[in-house]
């Protein structure tokens, strides 16, 4: 069996930091072009557009877009028509419509597309699903809170609409949660907070329940320095249960129960490299859904301007 030849689409802070050295580690995937308007990488072949990529490029079986969410569906459109599987980095895309042509292209073309949320695949999530399937869950809250300058610097497309804002790592929190709870849930109330200058929010509360009451809120925050916090505290019948880290470690009052090394990435690929040997899709659009109600149900209020 021949390596699935990926090409990164957009090679910018998230493609340098993780999906490179994902598929380098990921048996069965290679890295066999970049296309990106403003880098390269040393001896791979390099393209500005995903339409040069497509025309010109060197053979590749699949694409793995990178891109600022506004840009996606049109690449992932042209990489499909073309033949080749799609991998969508998170959100999958700028609304949820947009995507069921995606899937109706995916599905005729016998190609893969695979919409990922990394952080389902940190270490302690699936530990934290299996412990809360025979507990009652009595609340869960979710506190969400990074440095926008940190993780997004200069980055000014996550400002524009469809850029999702503090949603953008608010989304991942989603993720988790809908991976981890027994029953579906949904958005009763939102509060937003727009900077002045800007067209995505930069903190959200949120308040969500299931079909049996379940109390749940979150916090989204852009604005926290210092520390940061990407935690989900869920309480049960028998213990408070915490993930912390992002979903890389879990507690039950207090005491560890997982810990373990982050391969969000990894296991993306070598999921992807699965699903593209059968031609197979994976498209979960529950956690895009969630903010766009949260968008939906909004109260907007109007907070100072952001300056990066």
């Amino acid at each position: 069996m021949t390596d699935l030849r990926i090409a990164i689409v957009g090679f910018g802070k998230i493609a340098r930091d993780q999906h490179l050295g994902a598929i380098a580690a990921t048996p069965g995937a290679t890295l066999a072009a970049v296309a990106s308007r403003n880098a390269s990488l040393p001896d791979l072949p390099h393209f500005a557009t995903i339409e040069d990529l497509l025309e010109r490029g060197p053979p590749i079986d699949a694409v793995s877009l990178c891109t600022p969410p506004q840009v996606r569906r049109a690449q992932a459109a042209a990489a499909l028509a073309a033949g080749k599987h799609v991998m969508l980095e998170k959100p999958p895309g700028t609304g949820v419509a947009e995507l069921d042509p995606l899937i109706a292209m995916a599905t005729d073309a016998k190609r893969t597309l695979f919409a990922t949320w990394h952080s389902r695949y940190a270490p302690a999530v699936e530990p934290a699903r299996e412990w809360l399937a025979s507990r009652r869950i009595k609340s869960a809250h979710i506190n969400w809170k990074e440095d926008v300058r940190v993780w997004h610097p200069g980055q000014a497309w996550i400002w524009e609409p469809g850029g999702l804002g503090v949603f953008d790592p608010g989304i991942n929190a989603l993720s988790i949660l809908t991976r981890i709870l027994p029953q579906p849930v949904f958005v009763t109330a939102a509060e937003l907070a727009f900077p002045a200058n800007c067209q995505a929010p930069i903190a959200a509360n949120l308040n969500l329940t299931d079909i049996n009451g379940l109390p749940i809120t979150a916090e989204f925050d852009f604005r926290q320095t210092g520390p940061q916090s990407w935690d989900i505290l869920v309480e049960t019948d028998r213990g408070r249960m915490t993930l912390s880290d992002g979903g890389r470690r879990m507690a039950v009052d207090g005491k560890a129960i997982a810990d373990a090394p982050d391969r969000e990435y990894r296991e993306l690929y070598q999921r992807f490299v699965r699903l593209a040997a059968s031609g197979a899709s994976d498209v979960d659009l529950v956690p895009l859904r969630l903010v766009a109600d949260s968008f939906l149900l909004g109260k907007r209020t109007i907070v100072e301007p952001f300056v990066d």
